[in-house]
């Protein structure tokens, strides 16, 4: 046997119910805040990202898959999302094709690193991004969604802001933060003495815990706004108090990426470990014009779906169950349970049926077993009368169906259970038989 890749992982039957909760909840929220879907490719340009998440990051210097491909171009598996989006924005003109470009995507990212709970080397994120608005009111929207779509999928999490600055005072803070590191600088590790000379603001990310009394005291971003910086993030909270969405300060977050500016945001989990964030963002008005774009602000988030996977309540996986499993008795019902099998299947319905001409015994353990809904049960006296058993798995209550009629009787017994309705016994052309005149099927 070939094992996969270490920090590559499948998502097998017993979790994808779970994937598609979290992928169907992401498109849902999104298109209720107007937000429109684009998918770039896995492979990009190099200088891309060198130029897009910075130099400086441990994303460029040490975790991206970049080679040289068979033309001599480096390229790079994307390690992050939003460098692909800007790029797709600014190359098919978006902000003048969308009202509001307001995009958003899932897909996969690649980054070379420790493989830990909830952390792979490929993993998966939604990535969201408002393009050509500089209102904080757009920034507490973003927040805002953020926090709908962990709600949507019964995920708790805490949310904490802070604002770094901009252009114009975060050189000011910046060299408030080496002053006050002075001589300690060499007390640093490695990695914080590296940031300290390009961008000393990311020393507020390090995790080493001799680190991290000297980066206490250092001194705090909000302190050093200036004032419309200032009124930004004053705007950014007064509308998040507006929502009544509870959130907490941190000078600490500054996000892992060179682009951002004023907001940043995540939201923070319990049960993850260390990397407990669910999901995190902010704005990065620079980052188009830097990429050969026109001069647009931007704000965004992205969340890890791995992460989301884990934190979902137990039992919150999507609805795949099937809600049919046709059982053919004798050889005469063989073919016109395939056909049956097909007609539920146009009609929109999750059908199985069993292959091979298996003994009714056998067929209906693996009726039990598929988890489906009804089992329905076609033999010669239902052939004669144009007539389906239909099983209620739940309840075991049977019931004959007119053959012409089972779709439309499967799918509103599904209705029924989607709004609450209980075993999803319906009235119309389902008529339930008593016992004295049923043939009752034991499994």
């Amino acid at each position: 046997m070939i094992p996969g890749i270490r920090g590559t992982r499948d998502i097998l039957p017993g979790e994808a119910g779970r994937w598609r909760r979290v992928e169907r909840a992401a498109a849902e929220v999104c298109a209720r805040y107007g937000y429109v879907e684009v998918r770039t490719p896995v492979i990009e340009r190099e200088e891309l990202f060198a130029k897009g998440t910075g130099a400086s990051t441990d994303i460029v210097q040490k975790e991206m898959y970049a080679f040289t491909d068979k033309g001599g171009e480096r390229v790079t598996l994307r390690p992050e999302a939003t460098p692909s989006l800007v790029r797709a924005f600014v190359e098919h003109g978006l902000d003048q094709a969308l009202p509001f470009a307001k995009l958003y995507s899932l897909g996969p990212m690649f980054r070379y690193e420790r493989p830990q709970k909830g952390r792979y080397r490929q993993f998966h994120q939604l990535d969201v991004e408002v393009f050509g608005i500089a209102d904080a009111a757009v920034d507490a929207e973003v927040i805002e969604m953020a926090s709908a779509f962990l709600t949507e999928l019964g995920i708790a999490g805490e949310l904490v802001i802070n604002s770094v600055g901009c252009r114009e005072c975060r050189p000011e803070f910046s060299a408030a933060l080496i002053a006050a590191l002075g001589e300690r600088v060499s007390d640093l590790c490695g990695d914080c003495r590296r940031r300290a000379d390009i961008n000393p603001l990311r020393i507020f990310d390090c995790k080493v815990p001799r680190d991290q009394p000297i980066i206490e005291a250092l001194p705090h971003s909000e302190d050093y706004l200036c004032e419309a910086c200032r009124d930004h993030f004053a705007e950014v909270r007064g509308q998040l108090d507006a929502y009544g969405l509870p959130y907490r300060v941190s000078h600490r977050l500054v996000r892992g990426l060179d682009y951002y500016t004023r907001t940043t945001f995540e939201i923070l989990g319990s049960g993850l470990g260390a990397q407990n964030a669910l999901l995190g963002g902010g704005r990065y008005d620079g980052l188009v014009k830097q990429l050969g774009g026109p001069d647009r602000p931007g704000i965004g988030f992205a969340a890890g779906l791995e992460r989301l996977v884990l934190a979902l309540p137990e039992g919150a996986e999507d609805a795949a169950a099937v809600d049919a499993f046709v059982v053919a008795l004798g050889d005469a019902a063989w073919g016109p349970a395939r056909v049956l099998a097909r007609d539920l299947r146009r009609a929109g319905l999750r059908v199985l049926a069993d292959y091979g001409r298996r003994s009714s015994k056998s067929q209906m353990k693996r009726a039990n077993r598929s988890g489906a809904r009804h089992m329905l049960i076609l033999g010669e006296d239902e052939l004669a009368a144009g007539e389906v058993m239909v099983k209620e798995m739940a309840t075991s209550e049977q019931r004959r169906v007119a053959r012409d009629k089972v779709a439309d009787a499967l799918g509103a017994g599904a209705a029924e259970q989607a709004a609450g309705g209980g075993s999803g016994a319906t009235s119309g052309p389902a008529r339930v038989v008593p016992d004295p005149g049923t043939r009752r099927v034991r499994v």
